[in-house]
């Protein structure tokens, strides 16, 4: 296969990467997924990154069928990968793409959730230990040292099960051994203090050399401490030498010359012998330790590549653990027959959960053919409001409809929902746990998601039909998840058109949820399809509006205008203010104005 024939890869970008790596370890590289070798050839993180996406799960990729499906995926990615324990491991999990097989879904939940457990199950101060032993691989770019160094603390923490199973069998004492081999080798030299005969060997290697670079100060040091006689002074140097270097009396003898013209004849020619005989000692101490390491790692060769095999695959695995960890991340179930369905009790918004502004209230809802019950419906304890969500008369319980339209009060969550069902649907696909109690899904085809984008001309109207409509045609399985279509055309032809974008829905077999504040204007629907609310539910005592995101099924919500009008009389500054907002309150119903305003007062 050439180059060019990846999605992404044209004649620069070719150029490029064959120029850094040459060819065939290019193509290696984008087949294996490895960001780091595309990113260090010389391309951008972001187009390594999206090349890798198309090599190694294209036919994912084109299950995300608009832009705003795209942005919700990559939003995904960018939460797990703050969980990384490495740079390499942060790579790969940016290269996850949604998958096609339901399969393959499921072995990759087995190998995450197997890694969740196995981390939850720690201590923290083994926790510690393992992330700081990845850090110092990170560190060292994945070096085979790290990498056992990596592994010794994965097995000293008792991590052997799931994924980390590769390392359970590996002994310890070898891996030590191999890691201290290859502390003490660099690049064919043997670092200092590997062996201590070698560094006494150095050290008087560097003590003679010095004394050579400064032979005419040594020797007027030795007059001045008064030798007088060639006697005096050889024995002075002699005493000297032994002090300084460690060697013994015999090996200074054995390098002083018989004859010498005066001092510096006599020093210089002792001082060259000493350096030639421990140069010679040095080499000869460093090739036997040398020879010494390399059979030690040659002995642990397979453990210590299975240990760099084994600590890279781990980290990844890890980073995900640590992410379905962090928001309490479930197994989703896969419906692979019957009729399509979405389902999910107690689902969290993901992005809510990571601004840690607060608990997130879990929301029950459901598309298509489902297992949800009454019990499922009862707010959670100390995230509900004085009344139960739901009524939860099981003939109140949702239906079995495929195509929902979501209406209620603004800024209630009914785009909270859908990028929660979004997340869901994305990350189960993905074969990755979601944050669920429990969570069932059809996996689609075609996932179509579209946020609300205040652009009221034709320009954007005809773009959003033309991203939205042809999945629906496309004759797979579709998951419609549309946000207030009406913002980008007139209210009469919105209606109409969002009308029939329900009954496409309908007509395809496709699951959709479609918000709205035109609920009133699509009737009659389909009966496959139901009209969802959200409700206001009052005022606090600091008069901010409380809204109940759970859902009722089979309800229009409502925005209770009175409510907001209630705060702005509430807060009205001067009497013509609060005059011409009271004027207001008639409108909407006085009572209920000042019986809201009495009830958030009668609350604080």
């Amino acid at each position: 296969m050439r180059l060019e024939e990846y999605w992404g890869v044209g004649p620069k970008t070719r150029e490029t990467l064959a120029d850094a790596l040459g060819t065939e370890r290019a193509i290696r590289a984008i087949e294996q997924g490895d960001v780091r070798a595309l990113t260090d050839a010389g391309l951008p993180r972001g187009r390594a990154t999206r090349i890798l996406r198309r090599a190694t799960g294209g036919a994912g990729m084109d299950t995300l069928a608009t832009a705003d499906a795209r942005d919700a995926y990559k939003e995904l990615l960018d939460l797990a990968v703050e969980h990384a324990v490495t740079d390499r491991a942060a790579d790969r999990m940016r290269v996850l793409t949604p998958l096609t097989d339901v399969e393959a879904m499921r072995g990759r939940l087995d190998d995450v959730l197997a890694a969740r457990n196995a981390w939850a199950a720690l201590e923290d101060a083994d926790r510690r230990t393992v992330l700081e032993a990845y850090s110092r691989y990170d560190d060292r770019a994945g070096s085979e040292r790290a990498a056992v160094e990596a592994a010794l603390a994965l097995i000293e923490a008792g991590v052997d099960s799931g994924p980390f199973e590769t390392i359970a069998d590996l002994e310890a004492a070898t891996l030590e051994e191999a890691a201290a081999a290859l502390a003490a080798l660099d690049g064919g030299r043997v670092r200092e203090e590997a062996d201590d005969e070698l560094d006494r060997l150095r050290d008087a290697l560097g003590t003679v050399e010095d004394m050579d670079a400064n032979a005419l100060e040594v020797i007027e040091d030795l007059r001045s401490d008064g030798v007088a006689t060639v006697t005096e002074f050889r024995d002075a140097f002699e005493d000297r030498l032994v002090s300084e270097t460690q060697l013994t009396l015999a090996q200074v003898h054995e390098a002083m010359p018989r004859e010498a013209t005066d001092a510096t004849d006599f020093v210089g020619s002792t001082l060259r012998g000493l350096r030639s005989d421990l140069t010679a000692a040095v080499d000869e101490r460093e090739a036997a330790v040398r020879e010494d390491l390399e059979g030690t790692l040659e002995d642990a060769s397979d453990d210590v590549s299975m240990a760099v095999s084994a600590v890279d695959d781990i980290g990844f695995h890890l980073s995900l653990a640590r992410f379905a960890l962090a928001y309490d991340c479930t197994r989703p179930t896969f419906r692979t027959e019957g009729e399509p369905a979405v389902s999910v009790v107690a689902a969290r918004n993901l992005s809510l959960a990571a601004r840690e502004e607060g608990p997130v209230q879990p929301v029950t809802y459901t598309l298509g053919d489902h297992t949800v019950t009454a019990a499922d419906l009862e707010p959670e304890e100390g995230l509900s409001f004085d009344e139960t969500a739901i009524d939860v008369d099981p003939e109140e319980l949702p239906g079995d409809e495929r195509v929902a339209v979501l209406t209620g009060a603004n800024s209630g969550g009914k785009t909270t929902l859908l990028e929660t069902c979004c997340q869901i649907v994305l990350l189960a696909t993905m074969g990755l746990p979601v944050p669920a109690e429990r969570a069932e899904v059809t996996p689609v085809d075609s996932l179509v998601f579209h946020r609300r984008h205040a652009s009221f001309n034709a320009g954007v109207l005809e773009s959003t039909l033309r991203s939205i409509v042809p999945p629906l045609s496309s004759g797979g399985r579709t998951l419609m998840l549309v946000d207030e279509f009406e913002a980008i055309t007139e209210p009469g032809s919105a209606a109409n058109l969002l009308h029939g974008l329900v009954r496409l829905t309908v007509d395809r077999d496709a699951l959709g949820v479609f918000v709205t504040h035109l609920a009133d204007d699509l009737e009659p629907l389909p009966p496959e399809a139901r009209v969802d609310g959200i409700f206001a539910k009052g005022l606090n005592p600091d008069l901010e509006l409380l809204v109940d995101y759970q859902p009722r099924f089979g309800t229009v919500g409502r925005s209770t205008p009175e409510f907001i009008v209630s705060r702005l009389v509430a807060n009205a500054d001067d009497r013509s203010e609060r005059v011409g907002f009271e004027t207001l309150a008639e409108a909407v119903g006085n009572d209920v104005v000042q019986r809201t305003l009495a009830d958030a007062r009668w609350s604080g």
